[in-house]
């Protein structure tokens, strides 16, 4: 029989809350993270917005020189971690820290520990650069250190398929606890790239929306006028559990992660197929590890950037995966309030895909003024709506065609 897998604990860190709970109610009341970027001086730049995160403390969870010693990424890692086991009441100690694994993995990791030390190497030479650089920017150190505070000695690894990062996280720890490697496994992703490099990067690949002067307006997934994503920072972990290991302790069970697809597009390095094949066949995948009918999936909790092209090509692949009941579907992207943040997303968009299970409410996708004529499915527009949702997907696809897709649901009786 195939061990059940149930998620018992979230932590959210992001760029409308500093925790699970003040993320949900912002998203369920529309509000948007986005504003100037005021983490460098972007001034002379053509994108000089971002959904940054406001008052996070990293004093909270980690001493002085610790955080000295790890970037920012690695301190956010650290804080959603605490939070989901705390949330989970899970307890690491010698009878269970060898059942018990972390995987977070990051898009990008440490670059603005990499911007730092590469100036002290310039300008200091090479015996100023700090003998923690690589162990403080390397992207594994998030599942390394979380393991070392927690104790957490079984399986041990990190993601990086750029926006499908953290999916990906979630969805190999579903197949290790599935396989029987670990009973309970604390995953997710983080990311914090709000620097001058990568802006200019993705600035320079006309990723970024440019809408400087109304930044909350700038994230408008579907919309007409949409013209580019905005970048965000932050990080979110959930701890998975077998279900008789949750069970058996008296855990919180949020819902069931019913089923786990990845494919690939093999077609471009940025842009996805525009006929939608590996979107397509990723949740097909999804439904089928599941063991779901497309009628049985109430809610998508969409990758939808905000890009012209990335936008028309999911929901066409919505379509043809669920034909009609496409339109019966509700479709909505947090991301218009979050921003994109890279590696992170997918496991922030699985969390609310988990509180939308919980709580019986879909948050909306604001900023949806006038879809284009294709995209015309319901994109629960500018405000959250309340709903039964028994069963959700989330959909991740990153650059160099990478795609992930998880599906939960309601913890049913029957296997």
């Amino acid at each position: 029989m195939t061990r059940r897998v149930v998620v018992t604990g979230l932590g959210l860190v992001t760029p409308v809350g500093l925790d699970t709970e003040s993320t949900w109610d912002a998203l369920v009341a529309g509000r948007s993270g986005a504003g100037p970027i005021t983490q460098f001086d972007a001034g002379g730049y053509a994108v000089r917005i971002a959904c940054e995160i406001d008052g996070f403390d990293p004093t909270r969870w980690m001493d002085a020189r610790e955080i000295r010693r790890f970037d920012r990424f690695v301190h956010l890692s650290v804080a959603a971690a605490d939070m989901a086991l705390e949330h989970s009441g899970l307890e690491i100690d010698e009878s269970n820290a060898e059942r018990v694994g972390v995987v977070i993995g990051s898009g990008i990791g440490g670059l603005n520990m990499i911007q730092d030390q590469h100036s002290i190497l310039l300008e200091k030479g090479p015996r100023r650069v700090s003998p923690f650089f690589i162990p403080g920017a390397i992207i594994n150190m998030c599942s390394g250190l979380v393991g070392i505070r927690t104790g957490a000695k079984g399986p041990n690894s990190a993601t990086v398929t750029a926006c499908s990062t953290s999916a990906h996280a979630i969805g190999d720890s579903l197949l290790y606890i599935r396989q029987g490697y670990a009973d309970a496994i604390i995953a997710g992703g983080s990311e914090s790239v709000i620097s001058p490099l990568t802006v200019a990067g993705f600035a320079s690949m006309r990723a970024l929306s440019t809408r400087n002067d109304d930044p909350e307006r700038a994230s408008r997934p579907w919309d007409r006028d949409r013209d580019g994503f905005v970048i965000g920072e932050g990080a979110a972990v959930v701890v998975l559990e077998e279900l008789e290991h949750a069970r058996r302790r008296g855990a919180p069970i949020l819902a069931e992660v019913l089923g786990f697809g990845m494919s690939g597009d093999a077609y471009h390095i940025s842009a996805p197929a525009e006929n939608g094949d590996g979107a397509i066949r990723v949740m097909r995948a999804t439904l089928a590890d599941a063991g779901l009918a497309p009628e049985d999936v109430d809610y998508i909790n969409a990758h939808g950037t905000s890009t012209p092209l990335g936008d028309r090509v999911e929901t066409l692949a919505i379509k043809q995966v669920f034909g009609d009941h496409a339109y019966r579907l509700a479709v909505s992207s947090t991301k218009s309030m979050t921003g994109h943040l890279l590696g992170a997303a997918g496991a922030l968009e699985f969390a609310v895909a988990v509180l939308a299970i919980d709580r019986g409410v879909v948050p909306p996708t604001i900023n949806l003024d006038e879809p284009d004529p294709e995209n015309d499915l319901d994109y629960v527009p500018h405000s959250a709506r309340e709903m039964d949702v028994r069963v959700a997907l989330s959909n991740s696809f990153g650059f160099g065609g990478t795609n992930a897709c998880l599906a939960v649901g309601t913890l049913s009786d029957t296997a």
